[in-house]
């Protein structure tokens, strides 16, 4: 490690004011920046630390409304009881994020800002029409997520909370990693009275992304059988050490009938 400054903040107003001071970074969880900077792939001059802000923590449904502040620990949505009645499916994602090391500290609001291509909560968030509160405005996931590593974050600007309209139905089923856990390819639907969405984490070469295919024939039926001899096209999917393309798009259908079928269940 080298020489960092590190400020505890007191509210959002207070982590602004202090990330703006130098070349700083906001410290949620740390899964990532703390590892990055470790290796040198990132050297701020000053962490914020985010994680004594009361405002920035905690589960709240009201109705079918849910609100999770940016904070909250992936164990902490996936043990909320609350979550767990409206929104089965976020409480069973949440659950198998990582190890329980990681479940304990990472934060959905750092997950969803770093936007890891493999990382779970982005395609919970596209596939729910969720909406990104930030302290200076309130971005459909549509629009937040960009690409690898990218999000419409400015650089004063932090995630708050996300909130959602808890769907009818829900399923979420990846293709895990043996060793990281993330997703090789991992497939999020869901199903409201505007109609079905389905997004894909984990195999596309720009990161999170939609399934059109997936969203067609699921709107006909929602039911896994609809799935059976769908065609996934390999174009524009990641290709690694660990999978070709093809075989992630092969994953999408398999995982994309699984999670149906737990939304069913």
């Amino acid at each position: 490690m080298y020489s960092v400054n590190y400020h505890r903040a007191t509210s959002v107003a207070d982590a602004v004011k202090k990330v703006k001071a130098g070349d700083g970074k906001f410290l949620s969880g740390g899964m990532t920046l703390i590892p990055a900077m470790k290796t040198r792939l990132a050297s701020p001059s000053d962490v914020v630390d985010l994680n004594h802000i009361k405002e920035l923590k905690g589960v709240k449904v009201s109705g079918k409304t849910v609100t999770i502040g940016a904070t909250t620990t992936h164990a902490e949505v996936a043990g909320d009881p609350k979550l767990q009645k409206v929104c089965p499916a976020l409480t069973h994602l949440a659950s198998h994020i990582g190890d329980p090391h990681v479940r304990h500290r990472g934060t959905i609001g750092g997950s969803i800002a770093n936007n890891d291509p493999a990382a779970d909560y982005p395609a919970a968030l596209l596939a729910l029409g969720a909406t990104i509160v930030t302290n200076k405005r309130q971005l459909p996931a549509d629009k937040f997520f960009k690409g690898l590593f990218e999000t419409a974050l400015k650089e004063d600007e932090v995630v708050t909370a996300v909130t959602f309209t808890a769907p009818a139905k829900a399923g979420y089923a990846k293709f895990p990693n043996p060793a990281s856990r993330y997703a090789m390819t991992g497939v999020f639907v869901a199903k409201n009275k505007e109609g079905v969405r389905a997004a894909v984490t984990g195999a596309g070469d720009d990161g999170v992304f939609r399934s059109k295919e997936v969203e067609a024939a699921l709107a006909k039926k929602f039911d896994a059988a609809a799935l059976d001899g769908i065609k996934i096209p390999a174009k524009n999917l990641m290709g690694d050490i660990h999978a070709s393309p093809e075989y992630r798009a092969n994953l999408i259908g398999v995982m994309a009938r699984r999670a149906v079928a737990a939304a069913n269940g």
